[in-house]
């Protein structure tokens, strides 16, 4: 299950969220030194995610798989690799806890944003660490909603949240999953786990400063069927909170991010 559907909407936004991340994530593959001849395999990538910005990094010796779930997304992105085209990439329509991926084939696993919208997020990392080989690296780029907010706060924003928050711990899935990656990293055995922390504030006509509204509505359906709101009161919520970030007065902040990365232990340590 990914907490946010795959309505072409929330397509829509990944495509979005890979350019308005993109600075953000090759800052992360700076400090890893993902460089030429690479392999390199991203969890999650969705319609597009950073295959991009790996492809362009490991160059023509190296090489990129993208694994995906969904198979509409993931047709998506094989279109993206092909229009590009990124003849280094290869797009995978897979679980990752259930692909035929090799133990030990790439020399860095990356995931971003995709714990946060998944039960069991702990399965996921065991998966990656298994991918890579001794002395490569497992990189994370995860959210913990807990600290989204806005100034002067709203009631319509903390009963979204609310709503959101018990749809997810319904289904198995940790929205506050960021502050605990750092501590999955260590607990599934890769050495010199470093964090890097990120929280913005996000300006009127900013991509991201409706993020909380662009999620209620992608899971619009399911929390009035599972019988958390009703449609009405939902539109009203969904109204009042818009007013509100319209308002170039408010103080729109984000979650906080978290970066993760780690070593997995090279064969004389292990």
């Amino acid at each position: 299950m990914y907490l946010l559907g795959y309505r072409q909407a929330e397509q829509d936004r990944l495509e979005r969220q890979a350019l308005e991340l993109a600075e953000e994530s090759d800052w992360l593959f700076d400090q890893i030194g993902v460089g030429d001849g690479w392999r390199v395999v991203e969890v999650g990538c969705g319609p597009r995610g950073c295959l991009d910005l790996l492809s362009r990094r490991v160059g023509a010796t190296g090489r990129v798989v993208g694994v995906e779930r969904s198979t509409e997304q993931a047709e998506t992105a094989r279109r993206f690799v092909a229009d590009r085209p990124l003849p280094n990439v290869e797009v995978l329509a897979a679980d990752v806890r259930a692909s035929d991926l090799a133990a030990g084939a790439f020399d860095l696993a990356t995931a971003r944003l995709v714990l946060v919208n998944v039960p069991e997020p702990r399965q996921i990392v065991a998966e990656m660490v298994r991918f890579v080989r001794p002395g490569g690296f497992v990189a994370l780029h995860e959210a913990d909603a807990a600290f989204q907010r806005c100034e002067p706060p709203h009631p319509a924003q903390t009963r979204l949240l609310q709503l959101l928050d018990a749809y997810a711990q319904a289904n198995g899935i940790d929205r506050f999953v960021g502050l605990k990656v750092p501590g999955m990293l260590r607990e599934a055995g890769l050495l010199d786990v470093r964090v890097n922390p990120l929280i913005h504030v996000y300006p009127l006509a900013h991509g991201r400063r409706m993020l909380l509204l662009d999620f209620v509505e992608n899971a619009r359906s399911r929390l009035v069927d599972s019988g958390l709101v009703g449609e009405d009161d939902l539109e009203m919520l969904t109204t009042a909170l818009r007013r509100h970030l319209e308002d170039p007065a408010t103080l729109v902040v984000s979650s906080l991010f978290i970066q993760a990365w780690g070593r997995v232990p090279d064969l004389a340590t292990a």
